[in-house]
C-alpha cells in the first residue's frame, strides 16, 4: 500500500519557524488533555476547544499536557506561547516526518521519537511522530492521533503506582520514552513470527509472491530501523548530559530505557540477517528449480537423438542403402530407436539422472 507524501515544497520560501503542518490529517480535531499531579493530589483535564484551555490557572506541581492532533496551527502557536517555546520548536512539531533527535533550549529539552504498530490485517507497519517537550516542572507531548500507547503511565499517574508521582517531570518524561521503547517489542515480536512463518513457507516451496513478502518485510525493518538507530543515541545522550534536566535518581532508569533500544537495534539486526539469509535460499531454490528442469530437457533431447539420427540415415536419397528394399526395413528402424532410446534411459536411471 502506498503511502501518502509528506509534502515538503508547502515550505519552500516560508520563513523559518512558519507553523505549516505537513503529515496526514490523523484525528477530526485535536484533544487537548492535562495532568497536574504532586505526590499527594492529581488533576486531570481535558479541553474540548481553545478557547475553553485559555481560562485555566495552573497549579502547583508537575503539569503534563498532552495534544492529539496536529493538524490546527493555532493549537500549536497557543501552547507555544503559554509555554514560551521557540518557533522552531513548534515547526518541527508540525512536521510529522522528523527524524528522532534531542535538542536543548536552555530552559527545557526537545525530544522526537516514532511510535510504531503492526497491522495484522495488511502485514505492514505503521508509524507515528511523538514529540516531548521537558521542562524543569512541565512535560509536553504532541502526537498526530490517539494510540493507547501512554494509557499505562496515566493509570499509574491515577492510581499512583511506583514512584511516578513523587519523582517529577523528569520521570514522567522517561515514563513516556521507556513506554515507547517497550511498544517496540510488541511490534518486534509480532515481526520476527511473519518472518519465521514466512521462512518455514520458503523452505516449502519457492514462489514469486513469497519474494514480495520477504521484501515487504525487508522495507518494514528498514524503516524501524532507521527510527530506533537514532533514538538509542537520543537516549545515550541524556544519559551523559549535566542534569538540569534529568536528576541523579532518574539517571539509572534512562540507562535501562538505552539497554533496552539496544536490545531492539540487535533484534532488528538477527530479523535482518534472517531475511538475508531467506533471500539466499529463495536464489537457490531459483536455481536449482533451472538445474532440474534444465537437466530433464537435456535428457529428453538426448533420448530422442539417436532417433533422428537413423531417420536422418534413412532419409538420404541414395539408390543402394540396406533395408531399402526389405519388407521389414521400417519396423527394425523403429525397434533399433525404441532400443536404443531404453538403453540409454535405463543408464540415465542407474545414474540418477532422471529424479
Amino acid at each position: 500500500m502506498k503511502k501518502p507524501r509528506k509534502l515538503r515544497s508547502q515550505k519552500v520560501g516560508l520563513a523559518p519557524g512558519t507553523l505549516v503542518h505537513l503529515g496526514e490529517r490523523r484525528t477530526t480535531q485535536p484533544d487537548i488533555a492535562l495532568f497536574e499531579y504532586d505526590a499527594s493530589v492529581l488533576k486531570e483535564t481535558r479541553f474540548a476547544s481553545l478557547a475553553a484551555s485559555r481560562g485555566h490557572v495552573r497549579g502547583p506541581g508537575t503539569l503534563w499536557l498532552n495534544v492529539h492532533g496536529l493538524h490546527e496551527p493555532e493549537v500549536m502557536a497557543e501552547i507555544g506561547r503559554r509555554f514560551n517555546l521557540h518557533p522552531l520548536v513548534l515547526e518541527d512539531i508540525l512536521n510529522t516526518d522528523q527524524r528522532p533527535k534531542v535538542d536543548d533550549y536552555g530552559d527545557y529539552l526537545y525530544i522526537v521519537a516514532r511510535f510504531f504498530e503492526y497491522d495484522a490485517a495488511s502485514g505492514s507497519i505503521g508509524s507515528d511522530q511523538v514529540s516531548i517537550v521537558l521542562g524543569t516542572d512541565f512535560v509536553l507531548t504532541f502526537q498526530e492521533r490517539p494510540t493507547g500507547t501512554f494509557d499505562p503511565v496515566r493509570e499509574r499517574l491515577r492510581g499512583d503506582k511506583g514512584p511516578i508521582r513523587k519523582l517529577g517531570a523528569d520521570y514522567l518524561a522517561y515514563s513516556l520514552l521507556d513506554t515507547v521503547v517497550d511498544r517496540y517489542f510488541s511490534v518486534l515480536e509480532q515481526l520476527t513470527e511473519r518472518t519465521e512463518g514466512l521462512e518455514d513457507r520458503l523452505l516449502q516451496q519457492a514462489t514469486p509472491a513469497l519474494l514480495r513478502e520477504i521484501h515487504e518485510i525487508k522495507r518494514e525493518t528498514l524503516v524501524m530501523r532507521r527510527a530506533v538507530w537514532p533514538l538509542r543515541e537520543v537516549i545515550n545522550g541524556l544519559t551523559r548530559a549535566d542534569q538540569r534536566f534529568f536528576k541523579a535518581e532518574t539517571q539509572p532508569y534512562l540507562r535501562d530505557v538505552y539497554d533496552h533500544a539496544v536490545h531492539v537495534i540487535e533484534s532488528l539486526e538477527g530479523i535482518r540477517d534472517l531475511i538475508a539469509g531467506m533471500l539466499d535460499i529463495y536464489l537457490s531454490s531459483i536455481s536449482n528449480r533451472v538445474n532440474m528442469e534444465v537437466r530433464i530437457l537435456t535428457v529428453i533431447t538426448t533420448l530422442f537423438m539417436p532417433a533422428a539420427l537413423i531417420a536422418g540415415i534413412f532419409g538420404m536419397n541414395f539408390r543402394t542403402m540396406p533395408m531399402l528394399e526389405e519388407p521389414e526395413g521400417f519396423l527394425v528402424a523403429l525397434g533399433m530407436m525404441a532400443t536404443i532410446a531404453v538403453a540409454m534411459g535405463a543408464i540415465f536411471w542407474r545414474r540418477r539422472w532422471l529424479g
